[in-house]
């Protein structure tokens, strides 16, 4: 379920090689929870291009590298339309969204999907993408809706939140924790594994419940928390996969020594599935206001010159059929509340109460900021 000097070279190299060479490479199959690539299509002169634009064969879907769904679903796109989808993965959210701005009047693809609410204000302003009002939209709550003039669309959302490892606090005789304030207690002190907000999607959204729960000036803030949580020894690893598999105690095949890690609300279902278990070895942390709400969306490239075939996949992407496959793939609930998210999400994917939801544009406006300030508490003081 995400996301800096090295990231602003990648979009370069992008757009360099897309002028030198006909064909993207291809992508290998993501990762769980955090494609390939197309031929870059030929110049159309203006008395083709709206043949063409009617008589699409391919579109191509500019994704995150999370992006995962089964081929046989995306076949059906191809059965139904006459379609093919090509799949442009290209980094986290944030390196992503670089790209489509450098790339804006050269587009790589026609469909974006993977820009979330933390970044949505930024994708708005960069005046990306054509407005579109699919008939999906009807099926989708309106809590989600974060563009009134639906340039993004909702297509699924997820909660970043606290998981623990359960055996490992009945053999400690430790409470699990049931809020973040728990994490700067003595008795919880060296058991906490964080991601790093400037590289992480999770960490990003966990330092946001923090600035939810305290905010940026006051006597307490949550600069002052992190501070707390660094003298109870807290440790920031630099990305989900690390903390996860790496340092958590249930994650990692017993060899990681902390038995708390910022991960999702579906990583308990998660490790049922991948595991083959008949319950989950870590449970989440889903009282209110401890877990952070992600909204993901997708859109039109307004410089595509597939707008039709584009609609299309808008659609396939919204319907039942599609939003079904996402959650043993992507690990998030789909938008489409017509959608069922199936046995295994109603039996341990439960959703958190009351989340953090952080306005959109006062993200944007404050979230470099933000980050500045935690890494000169976390990394430099």
């Amino acid at each position: 379920m995400k996301r800096i000097p090295i990231l602003i070279l990648i979009p370069i190299l992008i757009l360099t090689l897309a002028a030198c060479a006909p064909e993207l490479p291809k992508a290998g199959m993501p990762t769980p929870i955090e494609g390939g690539g197309q031929p870059i299509p030929p110049k159309e002169t203006p008395a083709e291009a709206p043949t063409k634009a009617h008589e699409a064969t391919e579109v191509t879907l500019v994704t995150h590298d999370s992006f995962d769904a089964s081929e046989e679903v995306l076949q059906r796109f191809t059965e139904e339309t006459g379609i093919k989808i090509d799949i442009l993965k290209a980094g986290d959210a944030g390196e992503m969204l670089n790209t489509l701005l450098l790339s804006k009047d050269a587009p790589l693809g026609d469909v974006v999907f993977g820009i979330d609410n933390t970044f949505l204000s930024r994708a708005l302003a960069g005046d990306l993408f054509v407005p579109y009002q699919a008939p999906a939209l009807a099926d989708i709550p309106d809590k989600f809706k974060l563009d009134p003039e639906n340039h993004l669309l909702p297509m699924d959302y997820g909660y970043v939140t606290l998981n623990y490892d359960i055996k490992w606090f009945e053999e400690h005789d430790v409470a699990p924790p049931k809020d973040i304030e728990d994490l700067i207690k003595p008795e919880y002190k060296g058991l906490t594994v964080v991601e790093n907000p400037a590289s992480s999607s999770p960490g990003l959204a966990f330092m946001l419940i923090t600035v939810w729960r305290y905010g940026d000036k006051g006597e307490y803030t949550f600069l002052d928390y992190w501070r707390d949580l660094k003298k109870n020894d807290v440790l920031v690893t630099d990305g989900w996969s690390d903390a996860y598999f790496g340092q958590f105690t249930a994650g990692s095949g017993g060899e990681g020594d902390r038995p708390i890690v910022v991960s999702y609300a579906t990583s308990p279902a998660a490790e049922v599935f991948f595991n083959n278990l008949p319950e989950p070895p870590t449970a989440s942390v889903n009282t209110p206001g401890n877990s952070f709400e992600q909204v993901e969306f997708v859109g039109i490239l307004a410089k595509s010159k597939k707008q039709e075939a584009a609609r299309k996949l808008v659609d396939f992407l919204l319907s039942p059929t599609f939003q079904e496959d996402i959650p043993t793939h992507m690990w998030v609930y789909p938008a489409n509340s017509k959608a069922d998210v199936g046995d295994l999400f109603r039996k341990w994917a439960e959703v958190p109460q009351e989340p953090a939801q952080l306005a959109p544009d006062e993200i944007a406006a404050h979230r470099e900021q933000w980050i500045e300030a935690w890494t000169d508490v976390m990394l430099r003081e």
